[in-house]
């Protein structure tokens, strides 16, 4: 048994260090140019058999290539394009496979390598990205998005590449994917064999597999065919809602390739939603009973950013992601009008300040669909749009989002191609802005100075904003309020100390700085946000002392933030620490009641505390204060009103 163990460690070690080798082996940059894959599907069996040929090209005279298979499929055999078998080695830490060449591939001249694969993929199996299913096959729905790597993947979300698939399914089955499909005559005999063409260099390759006919949602002059089966009711509000975000959005950033796209519902677990080229996967889950407006159009977007262009490397992600996300912003202003921008937009910000480190330029370190790569890709990526916004104008912002797919129609883009985009629309240098919020990393806390003197015209308001960044130069709105009409005057802020003039008319009363929030910055509000964002992103994966420790932060900062009190009394509560949580409840009701849905809740929260401390008549009378504030936020009255009439049973333990 001890020499048993040891050769297992001797084998373990060696693997370690064969995996250590092959990570310290740069690999040579590949420009994958299509794939040729022909795949059954077993919907029943729960399985997949493919062929994948792959064409590409080296960046360098390369022996060795590397390419990303999903784990749990087997492979069987990699043949070169003589057809001669090669020596391909696994790797299952990052889902790897490094094939060996018998002679050299020539720099710029395309190699051709076929894959033999298959396996099992019931969705149970562990995911590329942990916790969120990909690809899943049952015999009501299959479902195999790019992210999962069912095909053998090179430089993910980053080497564009066109297609040619073929998919056989059983009789009573049928496939949809990106491109033109149609039926093919020539697959196995008792299949349904479906062959979809994409010729333009994108990111098709997702494939879905279902039953019977669409449903088929007009609106705008667009036809969205749905394929549901727990969702049912939602298909037509969703459909409604395509509609009006892609009218939207061709009309801010031209044609898209198609405007008629395929809906297809997943299971619960996949992700919320995930965009292929004409094509969009939603989870039941989060279709929901009413329509999210946010989740259509990030998704409807992509057919523009990600499908049209998408980002030269993985450092680059936040273009494509925060473009998206920037999107979403739009047409909720578009759909809601003016003022919703002002809530999104502190959202927005919030959940960028939520990550330091790294530099949006470095994000390829973070891991994908990680909080913190969307709260720096999506989130902060928004937010230097938001800010290149206020300073280009809206009318020359605009015309800059319409000039990307033009020019960067089925291509990549860099963050250099982007800046240099925006110093043509807006007639000045943009370095300073790029090197500050995507090369650099921090955001800055503005200290404002002035005095005000009596001229003979009026009045001279001579100050100094002060911040920490000894490097950080941006153009920022200042606005004098006075006895009539405020004035407004732009200030360029450099470096950590700026002087400013500026004279009025009317007396001034106040000088605010920055009064419209479009500067990325902290404040003493926006650091009690900010913790308490993080404090709730280390509740979604349970990490409750660190979660604690974030939003006592917050009430370091403001001790009467009703929200920070809330969060910790939901904390306790989770934890079953009842008196603790009720003395956070009691301390809710005490603050600032911002926002307000915290005065409901925190009563009934209270309720459900005295129920289960069967102190019934205490716990009835916080139901009923919560009936008084009238306040519906996430059903609260309904949820108040059971209670009144039905005691709150403690939740079984899971211990």
């Amino acid at each position: 048994m001890r020499a048993r163990t040891s050769l297992s460690v001797l084998f373990l070690s060696a693997a370690g260090l064969m995996f250590a080798q092959e990570r310290q082996t740069p690999r040579t940059r590949l420009d994958v140019q299509d794939y040729q894959i022909e795949a059954t599907i077993d919907p029943r069996a729960q399985t997949i058999a493919a062929t994948a040929v792959v064409t590409f090209i080296p960046a360098d005279n390369t022996s060795n290539v590397t390419f990303e298979l999903n784990n749990a499929l087997n492979l069987n055999k990699v043949t070169g394009g003589d057809g001669v078998q090669l020596t391909a080695s696994r790797f299952q830490e990052d889902m790897s496979v490094r094939v060996s060449l018998p002679k050299p591939a020539e720099r710029g001249k395309p190699t051709t390598l076929t894959f033999v694969y298959g396996g099992k993929l019931s969705g149970q199996e562990e995911s590329p990205v942990f916790g969120i299913k990909f690809a899943a096959i049952t015999p009501d729905v299959a479902f195999l998005m790019y992210p999962s790597r069912w095909f053998p993947v090179n430089d993910y979300t980053v080497d564009r590449f066109a297609s040619d698939i073929k998919i056989s399914v059983p009789e009573g089955y049928r496939s949809v994917s990106s491109g033109n499909g149609a039926v093919d005559a020539n697959g196995p005999a008792g299949m349904r064999t479906e062959r979809f063409q994409f010729t333009q260099a994108s990111f098709p390759g997702s494939v879905a597999v279902v039953r019977g006919e669409p449903r088929i949602v007009a609106s705008e002059g667009v036809n969205t065919q749905f394929y549901v089966r727990q969702a049912t009711d939602a298909a037509q509000v969703y459909g409604d809602e395509i509609g009006k975000a892609m009218t939207y959005f061709t009309g801010l950033f031209g044609l898209p390739f198609r405007k008629n796209l395929v809906v297809v519902e997943t299971e619960n677990g996949a992700p919320n939603g995930y965009a292929a080229p004409g094509m969009i996967f939603l989870s039941p889950r989060a279709m929901g009973k009413q329509v999210n407006p946010k989740l259509v159009a990030n998704n409807v977007a992509r057919q523009w950013w990600g499908a049209l262009l998408s980002p030269a490397t993985r450092n680059h992600m936040w273009i494509e992601n925060g473009l998206a996300r920037y999107s979403e912003i739009l047409y909720l202003e578009h759909i809601n009008g003016a003022g919703s921008l002002d809530g999104e937009i502190r959202d927005t910000y919030v959940e960028a300040l939520t990550v330091d480190q790294p530099p949006l330029i470095q994000t390829a370190r973070l891991e994908d669909y990680s909080p913190e790569y969307w709260a720096s890709t999506g989130q902060k990526g928004a937010a230097i749009l938001h800010m290149l916004r206020s300073i280009l104008g809206d009318e020359k912002f605009m015309e800059m989002l319409k000039a990307l797919p033009e020019r960067f129609a089925w291509k990549s883009i860099s963050t250099d191609d982007f800046r240099k985009l925006a110093e043509e629309f807006g007639r000045q240098s943009f370095q300073g802005f790029f090197l500050q919020w995507v090369e650099s990393s921090g955001a800055p806390e503005f200290k404002l100075e002035y005095t005000v003197f009596r001229i003979q015209k009026g009045f001279r308001v001579l100050g100094k904003v002060s911040q920490d960044l000894d490097t950080f130069r941006m153009p920022v709105l200042l606005r004098v309020e006075t006895e009539g009409n405020p004035e407004e005057k732009i200030v360029e802020v450099v470096g950590t100390s700026s002087e400013f003039a500026m004279e009025t008319f009317g007396k001034p009363k106040n000088v605010v700085l920055d009064p419209k929030g479009q500067v990325l910055r902290f404040d003493n509000t926006m650091r009690v946000a900010v913790a308490i964002r993080r404090g709730e992103q280390f509740v979604e994966v349970g990490e409750y002392s660190e979660a604690l420790k974030e939003y006592q932060k917050a009430i370091d900062v403001k001790r009467n933030s009703s929200l920070a009190h809330y969060r910790i009394g939901e904390l306790f509560f989770l934890q079953n620490n009842y008196q603790s949580a009720a003395n956070e409840f009691r301390e809710v009701l005490n603050a600032d009641l911002e926002p307000k849905w915290t005065e409901v809740w925190a009563h009934i929260n209270l309720g459900k505390i005295f129920d289960i401390t069967d102190q019934r008549d205490r716990a009835v009378n916080e139901y009923r204060q919560a009936l008084r504030t009238k306040d519906n936020t996430q059903g609260a009255l309904e949820e108040a009103g059971k209670y009144v009439n039905e005691k709150y049973q403690r939740p079984p333990s899971n211990n």
